[in-house]
């Protein structure tokens, strides 16, 4: 049968705790503000915060309640606050192993960037050359229908009608990529940039 018992000595518990030996004692608040203790959990108090105590009467464990919609936001604000506290620390530990000086992030980012802009060149020289491709296509492609005006002139080839196309789609397919470089760069940029601050303030360097 399960124990219950209030009352407002704790020196009170040791008989208690002797008593109920087969298992721990728990304490926690009732209704009217009083401190109980049974050595089982009442169903209308399971969600209450509680107490769990040795057979000396001494507290080792406390058991949570059920938390509030508040108490929960909190915990997982707190816990975002602290993940990203986390993150910063090793990244500044990275950072701080990686570069002795300003001048060796510069120096790494600029050879990253060098990459991007080889890129870009071949890039836009290849996109150069496709164009003038294609407006050679297009004049073909003129004396043919549908480009033609002539209700005369016969249906452009397949194979015509295919170069056209397939020029028309690696030039797009060739422009992506030029953007993409292009936003790759200035994100390595801006990385680096947020870098070299950050160090500079870990290192306690004045901000330019």
């Amino acid at each position: 049968m399960r124990k219950i018992f209030t009352i407002s000595v704790l020196a009170l518990l040791a008989p208690l705790g002797a008593a109920a030996d087969e298992g721990k004692i728990y304490s926690w608040i009732d209704a009217d503000g009083n401190t109980v203790y049974g050595d089982s959990i009442p169903a209308e108090y399971a969600e209450y915060p509680k107490n769990v105590h040795n057979e000396r009467g001494i507290v080792v464990d406390n058991l949570e309640g059920k938390k509030t919609e508040e108490q929960i936001e909190a915990e997982r604000l707190a816990a975002e606050r602290q993940a990203k506290l986390d993150l910063q620390r090793q990244a500044d530990t990275a950072l701080l192993a990686t570069y002795l000086s300003v001048d060796e992030i510069l120096l790494h980012r600029d050879r990253r960037i060098e990459l991007f802009q080889a890129q870009s060149n071949v890039t836009e020289l290849y996109l150069s050359n496709l164009s003038r491709r294609l407006d050679l296509i297009r004049n073909d492609a003129a004396n043919f229908k549908p480009y033609s005006q002539d209700s005369d002139a016969p249906m452009i080839p397949n194979e015509l009608a295919a170069d056209l196309k397939k020029t028309k789609d690696t030039i797009e397919r060739h422009e992506e990529n030029l953007k993409k470089f292009k936003a790759d760069e200035a994100e390595i940029k801006a990385r680096f940039g947020g870098d070299i601050k950050r160090f500079k303030h870990l290192k306690g360097i004045d901000q330019d």
